[in-house]
């Protein structure tokens, strides 16, 4: 019994000793493999930096890349140690896995891809005041699965990256600009083209309206007790010191002025409707 099991041990010693070659070889390939996916991570990083892609996607694709380094390295190291069916295996499992794991965080894993894609489409960036389904409000960080945004009322919104990718996405900042509008009502007796020009002038002195492109007024319609004017200007959107809402406050309350002060009437103090109604007069005269 007990040369049975030191022939046994013997024996395995020796297979194990066979072994090892193909062992040391499929570790040492391996490693390179490794090596080389942390080398591919770092030169991905690198490039990542050269653009203007969110630093917070720079950390994700180190991850992925270094992450398929690693499970290559780990299929091809069973090939080599002669368990290629587990390896097969486990591709095949890993496949299944993920389609289990889609299914079962569906939510999830849509986020995540739409932040992928958002990372090379890059519609926003830090900073930029967006619009999507009704929120409105500037970026303050991107995130693979969300992106947090700041209200003008002060609420902190984090809006899913699916929602930002599928949803229809309104950039204030791309090119730099905002337009602002407001419409004021001068009475039919009053002269239009001078009121055009005094708002004109007004808004384009006005602090936070840029003169390239320039503002302009114009006619909107005609109301039953007033013509409608309309004024356009257009702003930076970089600066966050003139926002929108403070630069049409301003334009507005400066045309104002300016248009009281010349002499103007506007349509909350007067109406034009004429009533050309008959009217009997009983005269009557005594000595």
């Amino acid at each position: 019994m007990l040369e049975s099991l030191i022939d046994s041990f013997l024996l395995e010693i020796d297979q194990f000793i066979e072994f090892l070659p193909r062992l040391t070889i499929a570790i040492a390939i391996a490693l390179i493999i490794y090596l080389i996916g942390r080398v591919v991570a770092s030169i991905v990083v690198r490039i990542l930096k050269r653009t203007d892609m969110p630093v917070t996607y720079h950390e994700f694709f180190r991850k992925l890349t270094s992450g398929v380094g690693i499970f290559i390295a780990f299929i091809i190291f069973l090939n080599l140690i002669g368990y290629s069916t587990l390896a097969a295996s486990l591709v095949a499992g890993g496949g299944l896995t993920a389609v289990m794991l889609g299914f079962a965080f569906k939510d999830i894993g849509e986020n995540f891809l739409a932040g992928f894609f958002l990372a090379f489409s890059r519609p926003f960036n830090t900073d930029d005041v967006i619009e999507t389904e009704n929120i409105t409000g500037r970026v303050k960080s991107i995130q693979l699965r969300q992106t947090h945004i700041r209200t003008p009322d002060g609420s902190d919104v984090f809006v899913p990256s699916a929602q930002l990718f599928t949803k229809p996405l309104r950039n204030y900042t791309l090119d730099g600009l905002r337009r602002g509008n407001f419409t004021v009502g001068i009475d039919y007796n009053d002269d239009v083209e001078k009121a055009l020009n005094i708002i004109l002038k007004t808004i384009s002195e006005t602090k936070g309206v840029l003169k390239k492109p320039a503002p302009s007024t114009s006619i909107k319609g005609f109301d039953p007790s007033f013509v409608d004017i309309q004024a356009f200007f257009w702003i930076s959107a970089k600066d966050q010191e003139l926002s929108l809402g403070v630069v049409r406050t301003r334009a507005m309350e400066q045309a104002r002025k300016a248009l009281i002060e010349n002499g103007f009437t506007f349509s909350s103090d007067m109406t034009t409707a004429i009533d050309m109604r008959p009217v009997n007069v009983n005269v009557s005269g005594k000595k």
